[in-house]
């Protein structure tokens, strides 16, 4: 391999924000000098199941390039610790076999492949002891028979999926678009216009509309011309980990890659709670969840009187709508 290869993939991984696990098992197989790589590795998820494969290609001249990474996201929950996804069959001779799964997209695929009899459960695989094991969903003669009721959404449904391209580490990285799979807002500003001009933006999956030509989600952007600055959005509401440059620095950060961080807020009436956070480009704010997932008011956080913030919230929304009349007359004019 070539060592130069190794040292440009480390600086594309710290850029993409790959976990470690993951980078550590390519570069075991870019040593071992393996053409064609495939890693896939779990990402952390607020609901669910996420994983991001790695696809790297090497040249003749034993140089590694990764073009692209591909996301999935199921509704199905990832195995305990010490436990395993896999699926239960007999050979021949009527002893068990087992196949062992860290993600339950890649045991659900497989099972579904099968033709003869076989089980899909969670648990311990042990060929001495089958009774630590819950078992998912049955098949007999190659159709499946069973599939218990918690389960039935996450097999029944397909994983959401998208493809990312980058180049030289330059792209989406997998936080942002992770987050975005989970209807997160992820800010660039390395972006280039078709003429060629350097911009700044806000970025959405159109999670509910038609996908592209290369059957990927389509983004949505919100550039700087649109009206939202998070710095400004902060400052309107009483966060302490604003008050320290240390930790209003990887507020910011986590924001930008469209994350939900926790942030220890204070409401009027002097009470601090600790809740979730995420930007709203779109809708010009910032939007509060307690530990569940459940939106809070926002406006009683706000340092601003109720009158104040929804003059703000007007002047918004008027500069949205001339941003659209604007828009709407460029394609006229077209």
């Amino acid at each position: 391999m070539n060592r130069n290869s190794l040292e440009e993939f480390r600086a594309q991984v710290k850029a993409l924000k790959v976990p470690d696990e993951m980078a550590k098992k390519v570069e075991e197989l870019m040593e071992r000098g393996i053409p064609i790589i495939e890693v896939t590795g779990q990402l952390e998820s607020r609901k669910g199941y996420l994983e991001a494969t790695m696809h790297l290609k090497c040249s003749a001249n034993e140089f590694y390039y990764l073009n692209k990474y591909d996301l999935a996201l199921s509704s199905a929950k990832a195995a305990e610790k010490g436990k395993d996804y896999f699926i239960l069959s007999q050979d021949d001779k009527g002893k068990p076999q087992f196949k062992r799964f860290e993600s339950p997209i890649a045991a659900i695929e497989n099972f579904k492949k099968r033709t003869g009899d076989a089980e899909l459960a969670i648990g311990i695989p042990d060929r001495e002891n089958l009774d630590y094991r819950q078992t998912l969903a049955t098949m007999k003669d190659g159709k499946v028979d069973y599939v218990v009721k918690e389960f039935q959404v996450p097999f029944k449904i397909d994983p959401i999926r998208n493809t990312v391209f980058v180049n030289r580490g330059t792209g989406l990285n997998m936080k942002q678009s992770a987050n975005m799979l989970q209807g997160g807002s992820a800010y660039r500003d390395d972006l280039v216009s078709r003429q060629g001009a350097n911009y700044k933006a806000w970025n959405n999956y159109l999670l509910n509309e038609p996908r592209d030509n290369y059957g990927n989600l389509k983004i949505k952007q919100y550039s700087e011309g649109y009206g939202f600055d998070l710095k400004t959005q902060l400052d309107n509401y009483s966060i302490k980990e604003m008050g320290k440059p240390e930790t209003a620095e990887k507020l910011i950060a986590e924001l930008k890659d469209g994350g939900r961080p926790l942030v220890n807020v204070v409401n009027g009436e002097g009470e601090s709670m600790i809740l979730r956070m995420q930007a709203m480009p779109r809708f010009g704010n910032l939007n509060f969840y307690n530990q569940y997932g459940k939106p809070e008011n926002r406006e009683q956080f706000q340092k601003l009187t109720k009158e104040e913030a929804m003059g703000k919230e007007n002047n918004f929304s008027k500069k949205l709508n001339k941003s659209k009349d604007a828009v709407k007359d460029q394609e006229m004019s077209m």
